[in-house]
């Protein structure tokens, strides 16, 4: 994404010089006897920043994978089969049942996701001749990290089968999660400003509209732990880490990327501060139907879904420049 973004700030300075050029060159329409009638069109260029707000529904993605469980009688302590096979070498989990086998599939997130932190962006654009009300842009928005730490990631009631013990229904949590995402938007969008006339009124707050579509790039880093010992005897699992000397599984570090359309909508007020220069304050707000979190093999030549952010939505309440030309 840093290169796609360079590469579009490149394009915006080659495509703003230009523009200023054009309109030096042609400000309006010729009427005679060296008038000429301004139409009302310039070129735009504006820059922004400011706090972003992202909210989601997390949803288990892991496919079918099953863990084992064992339970004390005496004491009622129920353990999975990783801590099982570890005591019973020693002896400890004689006494131990056999309880069933359960599908961590079914276990919905204990948490949703919910994070602050910043967005930048900048906009090249063009308002409409004897329609300057109407605007359209070309944009660049970049999220920040956000970042979305659970432990345990996974909790809830969970029926198990198989068991010594028919119909029992174990409260499990399991995995433990750190991660963050960070999200690159290129937007084509379109604007409507709220005033009479070919020129727009200097010192006076001008609301808008906007909306508009784009293309979402977003980074996801994934370091998920074995908090419950649930994990660790998958043979599946042991593909995306290393078990340690005490048959622990340690995960590897995965980043993936996900590409999605996002859809957009924006609301705000300029304030003109001189000619061709505005004041820009507003909120834009964009929604993204699903990102994924995935854990990564060593050599990242292979990946497997472990939890996704559904309908995330990113609000960006944004102060910036805008430039007419």
């Amino acid at each position: 994404m840093r290169i796609r973004s360079c590469i579009f700030l490149s394009l915006l300075s080659c495509l703003t010089c230009g523009g200023a050029y054009a309109n030096w060159q042609y400000p309006g329409t010729y009427v005679g006897d060296g008038w000429y009638q301004d139409d009302g069109s310039r070129f735009t260029m504006s820059f922004r920043g400011g706090a972003s707000i992202a909210n989601a529904s997390i949803k288990n993605n892991i496919g079918s994978l099953t863990s084992e469980y064992y339970m004390d009688p005496a004491s009622g302590i129920v353990v999975s089969a990783e801590y099982y096979n570890a005591c019973a070498d020693s002896g400890d989990c004689s006494g131990y049942q056999y309880i069933g086998i359960g599908e961590l599939a079914d276990l919905p997130a204990s948490k949703d996701f919910s994070s602050f932190s910043f967005a930048a962006g900048a906009s090249l654009g063009w308002t409409m001749p004897y329609h300057p009300q109407w605007r359209v842009e070309l944009g660049w928005d970049h999220i920040t990290e956000n970042e979305y730490n659970a432990s345990p990631l996974y909790e809830g009631d969970l029926p198990l089968n198989g068991g010594d013990i028919s119909g029992v229904v174990l409260h499990i949590q399991s995995g433990g999660v750190q991660s963050t995402i960070s999200t690159d938007i290129i937007s084509v969008m379109g604007f409507y400003d709220f005033f009479d006339g070919l020129e727009k009124p200097l010192r006076k707050a001008l609301p808008y509209i906007g909306f508009g579509v784009g293309y979402a790039d977003s980074k996801t880093v994934l370091n998920l732990s074995d908090l419950y010992g649930d994990l660790s005897t998958s043979v599946d699992l042991q593909n995306f880490g290393k078990l340690d000397n005490y048959g622990i599984l340690q995960f590897y570090r995965s980043e993936i990327n996900s590409f999605n359309v996002a859809g957009i909508i924006a609301v705000g007020f300029s304030y003109g501060i001189s000619d061709g220069l505005f004041l820009d304050m507003g909120a834009r707000v964009a929604y993204i139907p699903k990102i994924k979190w995935a854990l990564s093999n060593e050599d990242d030549t292979r990946q497997r879904d472990w939890f996704s952010a559904e309908n995330m939505i990113y609000t960006n309440l944004m102060l910036g420049l805008r430039f007419e030309f």
